[in-house]
């Protein structure tokens, strides 16, 4: 089995002092059916010691009217630093969901270089549900950070590179939206928005690998991949706007699968009128 991005609450729990262990707070509010956050304007719980990763309105690309795209390297490293991150830290990622924001989070780090970074299992929900501690506010930066940035080529991509993976066997377009929004039979969120998928695109429900809030067993989640692509094929996933496309790469960065890359505009971007293909 190959070594995880997890990491589970009892682990944080005793590791939460460790010089260089950093938490960060990723949740962005769910707009998915059936998903809701814990955090609302009348109750704020966050991990003690955690700071705050806003990838939705601060360590995105500015200027784009599609969601949270990810940073230029030189922007993410200016805003990492602010958050004190160091090169030598590890960092374990959270979200008030459970498993819904937190692995784009993960994601955007290793596509910026920074391998010692984890996903907790359950978020936040777990973290209360066994009664470890939280606090009412996020942390300060302790001070600026020497993150640098050494950006991954390939970990995101564009609408061309989907583009031209449709017709080539040795990549495979994993699509997270629900069945109705894949089949082009349930609305879009957004207005303007086209139904359907990408040709030559599968369906796997980013719900369907998640099990209260955490990953499914690996034997359920190699089932669920294998029938629809392989280890040895390059997979691209894509959502409504690039952020539970990461929890279907999380999980098949669990089975081992290595050759992966999340579509960052997803169909905010693709199904907006355009040339790019739909079929439904």
């Amino acid at each position: 089995m190959t070594e995880s991005a997890l990491v589970d609450v009892d682990w944080l729990f005793r590791h939460l002092a460790d010089e260089n262990l950093v938490v960060l707070d990723a949740s962005v509010p769910p707009v998915v059916p059936g998903f809701a956050s814990y955090n609302s304007e009348n109750k704020f719980a966050a991990i003690a010691g955690a700071r705050r990763f806003d990838y939705n309105q601060q360590v995105c690309k500015p200027n784009t009217a599609l969601p949270h795209m990810m940073p230029s390297a030189a922007l993410f490293q200016e805003k990492v630093q602010a958050l004190g991150i160091n090169n030598e830290d590890t960092l374990v990622v959270y979200d008030d969901v459970g498993l819904y924001a937190s692995p784009r989070a993960w994601w955007m780090f290793k596509a910026m270089g920074h391998e010692n970074v984890f996903v907790l299992d359950g978020g936040l929900p777990a973290w209360l549900a066994d009664s470890y501690p939280v606090t009412d506010t996020l942390a300060d930066a302790p001070g600026p950070g020497n993150f640098a940035a050494n950006e991954q080529e390939g970990l995101f991509c564009d609408s061309e590179m989907v583009l031209a993976a449709i017709d080539d066997k040795q990549k495979q377009i994993i699509d997270a939206r629900s069945a109705g929004r894949f089949a082009g039979t349930a609305p879009e969120p957004r207005p303007g928005v086209r139904g359907g998928h990408m040709p030559s695109a599968r369906n796997l429900p980013f719900p369907d690998v998640l099990e209260e809030g955490r990953l499914r067993p690996p034997e359920e989640l190699r089932r669920l991949f294998l029938e629809r692509a392989t280890p040895e094929q390059q997979v691209i996933t894509s959502c409504g706007s690039g952020i539970t496309a990461c929890v279907l790469t999380l999980a098949a960065w669990e089975l081992g699968y290595r050759n992966l890359s999340v579509y960052d505009g997803s169909w905010a971007e693709w199904g907006a009128p355009s040339h790019l293909p739909v079929v439904s």
